[in-house]
């Protein structure tokens, strides 16, 4: 008898429906629906750790579209990024960041009923309300950010974030040299150098510029291994060993 009462306990544990989503009687759970956008586009972001802000405006136009300003974003993986927010209409708005398929399962269920999102991937403002989001992006990818107030998605309140992955810095590649004159009053100096790789250049002596300090490291008759790139349409030291 306690076997079956035991059995009969766990059948209806495990078929109790679980919402990843949170609850959506008025708001929605803040660590469920965190944790549903942190797994695909990150994380909620650390104010002192912001590599950027992004001003974003919300609001309607005459033809009676509603818009975001600027449209699009593109974004480094990894970046985390202030998002400060205006609502500039004269209707509440809201800006939610999460996958295209997540704002269209939270935009579908805000159409069945009233609900307003306090995650930290959104915040919701009223008629020249202002606040912040601060998100880390730490996946690559296509995502978008909305406002999921009934009717005004489909007036035009949504755009794309583009993650752009991030990839391995290419090893720096020195050439060698011998440095043949110095003219530290017009930071110009001649080295005969080997082949220069990244510029696809071969062996020979040329004039290069540099700044004060690198030309402070130099003195005439110097081997050296340095690394060479136009800047400002001028071949010019930029790293040396």
């Amino acid at each position: 008898m306690k076997n079956l009462l035991m059995t009969t306990t766990l059948a209806l544990a495990f078929s109790v429906p679980a919402f990843a989503a949170g609850t959506h009687s008025g708001g929605h759970d803040d660590d469920h629906a965190g944790e549903h956008a942190g797994m695909m586009i990150g994380m909620p972001g650390d104010a002192a750790s912001v590599d950027r802000t992004i001003d974003v405006t919300m609001r309607e136009t005459d033809d009676g579209a509603m818009v975001f300003s600027p449209e699009a974003f593109e974004i480094a993986q990894g970046e985390t990024i202030r998002f400060n927010i205006s609502n500039m209409g004269f209707l509440e708005h809201e800006f939610v960041i999460d996958t295209v398929e997540g704002n269209a399962e939270h935009k579908e269920m805000m159409a069945r009923m009233d609900m307003e999102h306090d995650d930290p991937n959104s915040i919701r403002l009223d008629e020249g309300g202002t606040g912040e989001v601060i998100w880390t992006f730490s996946n690559a990818g296509v995502f978008e950010f909305a406002c999921l107030i009934p009717g005004h998605y489909e007036s035009g309140m949504h755009g794309p974030i583009t993650v752009a992955e991030k990839t391995a810095d290419a090893p720096v590649e020195y050439a060698t040299g011998k440095i043949k004159k110095i003219d530290a009053k017009a930071g110009k100096v001649t080295i005969i150098h080997g082949p220069l790789a990244t510029l696809d250049m071969p062996a020979m002596t040329m004039v290069f510029r540099a700044d004060k300090a690198m030309i402070a490291r130099m003195s005439e008759g110097q081997d050296i291994e340095f690394v060479a790139d136009r800047v400002k349409g001028k071949l010019t030291v930029t790293q040396m060993k």
